[in-house]
């Protein structure tokens, strides 16, 4: 098990956001990172997998594992996450039947762009295994596998040259930006909710930071030199979000996606409003633990176990919006949801520890 870390602490801490954040109307999503930031807890989810993608697969450097290997490590995990993204979302539609038949209420087959899965089957069940068939709030996952499954392109540039990497990186982001290119959706006429295509930046760049941080103290002292306008960007940022101001689609020039505040596309003001906070709040993570103590080791554990915890998390967020609908929604119902569900996910953390730990591959001499 490793200690306590940075990474982990936000990466927790990013996860009990979307947990909040996937259940609409509920008192503590005012709380929550997209209240005070043009960025929320998804970029940052995103940032962090790739600094830890850098942790986990020796990064760049030319160690004792070969390119074909880190290919192979980096397309298994993607596997992983696929199959992780499969199950969540075949019990998520197992909940939103169940609760139809026992509400006796068909509107419930319609929940989160479900409705092709029940109505559509055929080619909804098609499209899901395509990953072109999403439910909402259950896209994070698909954005993820792909990520994954295109990464070992840029971690063999980086091989070679970091700068080549987040050249490459950056020619796609601005691609995708000026053209609208997308992957498409399917049935469905949606888009997806997450272009990949433009996402992959925030992978690459937490990637070669992590590498740059490894390599020497540049990027450390570069972040140091840099807190001012960071902190000064970021307090910008959250007046703009606090005033509900954001720039008019239809008054900025084009391409309008460089201009806009669009989530969909990671607009630039979300990649300069997420890296602002990392500049800003790279260096709190001691003083946080020092304060928050039993808090700080709690979300790191979440962190820790980042796929179970938000996997048991996406499914809790449906939970606790069938419970909102039923029950209706107010401050007590909105506490136990919420309480409720980040002890289920810190269950599930350390669950996913103690299993790991009895497993026979952990134990001496296996």
């Amino acid at each position: 098990m490793r200690a306590a870390n940075a990474i982990d602490f936000w990466r927790g801490f990013a996860l009990v956001n979307i947990f909040v954040n996937h259940i609409p109307g509920n008192f503590y999503s005012g709380t929550t990172l997209r209240n005070f930031a043009i960025s929320d807890a998804a970029e940052l989810f995103v940032f962090l997998a790739g600094w830890s993608l850098s942790q986990a697969t020796g990064g760049s450097r030319r160690g004792p594992e070969t390119s074909a290997q880190v290919t192979h490590r980096v397309m298994n995990r993607s596997l992983v996450l696929y199959q992780a993204h499969l199950a969540t979302t075949v019990v998520a539609l197992a909940m939103l039947s169940l609760t139809a038949v026992i509400r006796s209420n068909p509107l419930f087959l319609e929940w989160l762009n479900a409705g092709a899965i029940f109505y559509d089957s055929p080619r909804a069940i098609v499209g899901l295994t395509l990953l072109t068939f999403q439910l909402g709030y259950f896209n994070i996952l698909p954005l993820y596998v792909v990520l994954l499954a295109v990464a070992p392109v840029f971690l063999l540039a980086a091989r070679w040259s970091k700068s080549a990497a987040m050249a490459l990186s950056l020619l796609l982001y601005a691609t995708a930006l000026t053209t609208g290119l997308v992957p498409p959706s399917w049935p469905s006429q949606d888009q997806w909710f997450f272009n990949p295509l433009s996402w992959q930046l925030l992978l690459v760049s937490g990637f070669v930071m992590a590498e740059m941080s490894r390599e020497s103290d540049r990027l450390e002292k570069l972040a140091k030199r840099l807190m001012p306008l960071a902190i000064l960007l970021v307090m910008v940022g959250a007046s703009l979000v606090l005033a509900r101001w954001h720039p008019d689609p239809l008054r900025v020039p084009q391409p309008r996606l460089l201009f806009i505040f669009d989530k969909h596309f990671l607009s630039p003001a979300r990649v300069v409003s997420l890296l602002a906070l990392v500049v800003a709040f790279h260096a709190v993570f001691p003083v946080l633990a020092r304060w928050l103590g039993p808090v700080s080791d709690y979300m790191c554990k979440l962190g820790r176990n980042s796929l179970p915890v938000f996997c048991v998390g996406s499914l809790l967020s449906l939970v606790g919006q069938i419970v909102r609908f039923v029950a209706g929604g107010n401050f007590a119902i909105d506490t136990a949801i919420i309480i409720g569900g980040i002890v289920v996910m810190g269950f599930t953390a350390w669950f996913s520890e103690w299993r790991e730990a009895s497993s026979p591959k952990s134990q001496p001499g296996s």
